[in-house]
């Protein structure tokens, strides 16, 4: 079956080249022209793949966002014509897979969408229930769950792949490349500062959970999931 694509713009001719460009690459692609529309368009068509733009009215890209992650995990790629770095850190720390700056090319476009969904799609897959335990933490990656203090942490998948490869790597350096290549995949086409974004959000949810470990910056090399 062919991936299913939500496209969400309110400029109509934005959703009109990508949805006929998508759907002679064999993609099935609905669109929307606001936030709320967006929200339910997700609930009923249960895409694939979500390209998002920013700057909607009734409910902007943000909230959108926000609202997708509550109920799933499937790829977002964020559409905006700012290129600021605070836009595209936000986007990455509310849960987005990948940002990409208007005026865009079809073709990096296309190339973006196989690769997040090439990501998502050829995660880990383990035989069992196989965890990650430490002091007051437990991941399962089978799961897609974190738990602390015994308790289920709603996380996005990739802060929860991310330190379930530093944990599963305990006292082992590894740079910002290094990680991007282990957790992103090696043709992830974004830049190292996604790797300071996601760290700082587990770091938010993982304080004072444990005396016991801590995740680590190797300054001028990168992170490390530390036992003290």
């Amino acid at each position: 079956m062919a991936n299913k694509i939500l496209v969400v713009d309110d400029e109509l001719n934005i959703c009109e080249v990508l949805k006929l460009y998508l759907e002679n690459d064999g993609y099935e692609v609905k669109t929307a022209a606001d936030g709320a529309e967006a929200v339910e368009t997700f609930k009923i068509f249960e895409p694939d793949l979500v390209l998002l733009d920013i700057m909607m009215p009734k409910k902007d890209g943000w909230q959108v966002c926000r609202e997708i992650r509550e109920m799933s995990a499937k790829p977002i790629v964020m559409l905006s014509a700012k290129g600021e770095v605070f836009d595209k850190v936000l986007g990455l720390e509310l849960g987005a897979d990948d940002f990409i700056v208007k005026p865009f090319d079809m073709k990096e476009v296309a190339a973006r969408i196989k690769a997040v969904l090439r990501r998502y799609n050829t995660r880990d897959h383990f035989s069992g229930d196989e965890v990650v335990k430490f002091d007051n933490l437990e991941i399962s990656k089978q799961k897609y769950e974190l738990k602390l203090k015994g308790k289920v942490v709603d996380v996005p998948p990739k802060e929860l792949e991310l330190l379930y490869f530093l944990s599963s790597n305990y006292n082992r350096v590894f740079t910002r490349d290094q990680l991007l290549d282990k957790v992103w995949g090696f043709d992830y086409l974004g830049d190292s500062r996604t790797v300071d974004v996601h760290v700082k959000r587990l770091r938010e949810k993982l304080e004072g959970v444990s005396d016991k470990w801590i995740l680590k910056t190797v300054w001028g090399v990168g992170y490390k999931f530390e036992l003290l």
